[in-house]
């Protein structure tokens, strides 16, 4: 799992990881609000938690069926530790390793870099970017996950996160 909020790079560097991965896939969790058609809430407003339970539950499951079909998966979303508990019971179920990487920039990178993006469906109001900024400052327990990228390129981070991701050092998993 690679997260973090909004504008952190999370896309990019699982597009660079996914491509020195072989076989692999590369999950865009964000894509899976795209299949609600009719009732979908905004998934950082307050009303939307059983939702965004729902679709979590199923990138999830998503991910670990392509992980236990031989595939080496690189799934990016936004996933706090709010939302890891699907992933973790996933990985406990299929006995598959379960890494989890922070991509945590200073907020005033992270706005820059959030408020600059052209994709037509890119989060880039600044008041959502802060608060998902914030809820990702302190991870209790899960701090040790976090990577600050604020001065790297989406080259260099790829590298550093392969790298760790090679040395177990994100891994939530004591499985395989």
């Amino acid at each position: 799992m690679l997260t973090g909020p909004p504008g952190a790079g999370k896309t990019t560097v699982a597009r660079l990881l996914a491509d020195w991965l072989e076989p692999s896939v590369h999950l865009l969790g964000d894509e899976f609000w795209h299949y609600i058609r009719r009732g979908l809430i905004p998934p950082f407003e307050p009303a939307s938690h059983h939702q965004n339970e729902v679709v979590m539950g199923i990138v999830a499951s998503a991910a670990f069926g392509y992980a236990a079909g031989g595939y080496q998966v690189i799934c990016d979303g936004i996933v706090g530790p709010w939302f890891i508990e699907p992933f973790r019971g996933a990985a406990a179920t299929t006995g598959l390793p379960l890494h989890y990487v922070v991509l945590r920039p200073d907020e005033a990178t992270l706005l820059s870099r959030a408020t600059s993006r052209r994709a037509s469906d890119a989060l880039v109001d600044a008041g959502p970017i802060r608060s998902l900024h914030a809820q990702f400052a302190d991870l209790g327990e899960l701090e040790p996950h976090a990577f600050d990228t604020t001065r790297m390129t989406p080259d260099a981070t790829a590298a550093a996160v392969r790298d760790a991701l090679g040395a177990h050092r994100y891994r939530l998993s004591k499985s395989a």
